[in-house]
């Protein structure tokens, strides 16, 4: 479980696809991890399968992870978003992250106002439905709050957020492009409660 507050941009050592899955070899910064440990990378909960006390880290992703997430795009140099597993003592500054990539989002503008950005996505019908205004979501592991939700008359829905100078600075949100696909998922309260008011799904 994480809460989707970033504690740190590692590096992309190597990345080796393989039958359709792919090893990931990354500089983590983190000096203590252990054997099996839970680590959020852009989102995507992963295990900590080898490790040194110099913070590099191996991580595997199954198929079904590459498929959902954007992953399979990263490369060596990458930088990507880092957050270990909350544990019982952790302050929840953010909100309930559990690192299981719902969809992604195409990253369409990027606008700065007065030290922040406002940024806008396209989001799938698929996970679209689980945004409100002022409701949570995750975006390459970072818990944001949406601004602005749409729907337009393309079918499409575009999601705005105000991105502070912080979380601009700590996140690899800087090195995005237009048209980049970003991992999201939403908040998990609001898919039980779908399920609790439609038993039949």
């Amino acid at each position: 479980m994480f809460s989707g507050i970033i504690e740190s941009l590692g590096t992309i050592k190597t990345a080796q696809l393989s039958d359709g899955s792919i090893t990931l070899d990354v500089a983590t910064g983190f000096p203590d991890l252990t054997l099996g440990e839970s680590v959020a990378i852009n989102g995507i909960c992963l295990t900590v399968v080898t490790f040194d006390h110099e913070g590099h880290a191996k991580f595997y992703a199954s198929p079904e992870t590459l498929q959902r997430t954007n992953l399979g795009s990263l490369g060596a140099g990458d930088r990507i978003n880092l957050e270990r597993a909350v544990s019982l003592s952790t302050r929840l500054s953010g909100h309930i992250v559990q690192g299981h990539v719902d969809g992604q989002a195409r990253l369409v503008s990027v606008k700065p106002e007065a030290g922040a950005y406002l940024i806008e996505l396209s989001l799938p019908k698929a996970v679209a439905r689980y945004c409100v205004e002022k409701g949570s979501i995750t975006l390459d592991g970072i818990s944001l709050t949406l601004n602005k939700v749409s729907d337009e008359p393309s079918g499409e829905c575009r999601v705005g957020l105000t991105i502070i100078p912080h979380t601009w600075q700590h996140t690899n949100l800087q090195f995005r492009q237009i048209g980049d696909l970003i991992n999201v998922e939403v908040d998990v309260l609001a898919k039980y409660v779908e399920r609790l008011c439609n038993p039949s799904l």
